[in-house]
């Protein structure tokens, strides 16, 4: 005869809801990463658009991706530097290895140099035990240094040795810790002009400009902007729990048209405002900032002459190539296929500094 087993002891209430517990954790953590791989895919997607400049930038970032070559990221701000280290980082083999930002603004050199190398145990004030810095933690994944045209000099020097060598001392530490690291790079400032300026090393520039990449601002992608803005609206129609689902006609011309000195992330705020603001399905004129519903066309006027078109066409292609080579005249000639000395009459008689 089959007898039911007994349990060696009862389980205890406090037992059963400690399991259940764990349970629901577990479920949520499993929940919680679905939901940040999902945003993480959908925030990717901004980098990819209709302007052959930006497939440019992605097909570029690609490349290097397949590498360990060091990626420098130029542009303006608020263009999608960190989306775009981030799918440098997932294009290339380190994948399922950590990625790390950090940010070289709004910290002090100590605690920026503490953050990136880790500190020993009594090497300052505050220092109550040893701390493993993020270059530590991030051995064998990508490092992602945001504006690093604001680190000091001082971090300048340290930082050139880990990237020759790729071996660091931690603050108040003695012993060389080695590790394996991708470095991407970004800033919004032009790193040339601090060299001639002596605010930036020359060395540690050519360390990270092995690859560059120039991320071209929104008002050079204009294309592009319809589709962005789709994509918010679903963003944060989601995000609001709102049935907000077009964008009238005169509501894109007017984005379109616009210059949008703050880049993608001011498309993505004036979108946000849009949504939470509105009160019906769609989008209008009067659901956007006053800066940009009673602003002018980016097109010229139809009053424009044929030698002001002209004008403001070679003005533009000559603005666009200094752009693209973060102000450096010698590369702007090579891309427009000019001598370095006619495209600075050219600059003169156009009126470009």
């Amino acid at each position: 005869m089959n007898s039911i087993p007994l349990l060696s002891r009862p389980l205890e209430p406090d037992h059963l809801t400690l399991v259940a517990r764990q349970a629901l954790e577990q479920a949520k953590l499993k929940r919680g990463v679905e939901i940040l791989s999902e945003e993480v895919e959908e925030r990717h997607r901004l980098i990819v658009g209709e302007s052959a400049e930006m497939k440019e930038a992605v097909d570029l970032a690609k490349k290097a991706a397949a590498s360990s070559a060091t990626v420098l990221l130029l542009g303006e701000s608020g263009t999608g530097k960190e989306i775009f280290a981030r799918n440098i980082h997932n294009w290339s083999e380190r994948k399922d290895k950590p990625f790390v930002t950090i940010n070289c603004v709004g910290l002090s050199k100590e605690l920026l140099e503490s953050e990136l190398f880790g500190h020993e145990q009594g090497s300052f004030t505050g220092a109550h035990q040893r701390k493993r810095g993020k270059l530590e933690l991030v051995d064998g994944g990508t490092v992602f240094f945001d504006e690093i045209g604001d680190i000091s000099q001082e971090l300048q020097a340290k930082l050139l040795r880990f990237l020759q060598e790729r071996e660091f001392e931690r603050v108040g530490g003695t012993t060389s810790i080695s590790v394996d690291v991708r470095v991407v790079a970004a800033t919004n400032r032009n790193l040339e002009v601090a060299l001639e300026k002596g605010l930036f090393r020359e060395d540690l520039y050519h360390r990270l400009n092995v690859v560059a990449v120039s991320l071209p601002p929104l008002r050079e992608r204009r294309e592009d902007i319809g589709v962005l803005s789709q994509y918010f609206l679903r963003k944060y129609s989601v995000a609001a729990r709102r049935n907000v689902s077009e964008i009238s006609t005169r509501a894109v011309g007017k984005l379109t048209a616009y210059n949008w000195p703050g880049n993608v992330r001011e498309l993505a705020n004036v979108i946000e405002r849009a949504v939470v603001l509105g009160s019906g399905s769609t989008v209008n004129l009067d659901d956007l900032p006053s800066r940009i519903a009673a602003g002018k066309p980016a097109a010229a006027s139809d009053t424009l002459s044929y030698r002001e078109g002209l004008i403001a066409a070679r003005k533009g292609l000559v603005l666009k190539a200094l752009s693209r080579t973060q102000g450096n005249r010698s590369a702007a000639a090579k891309v427009l296929g000019l001598e370095a000395k006619y495209l600075l009459k050219l600059m003169k008689s156009l009126g470009i500094e």
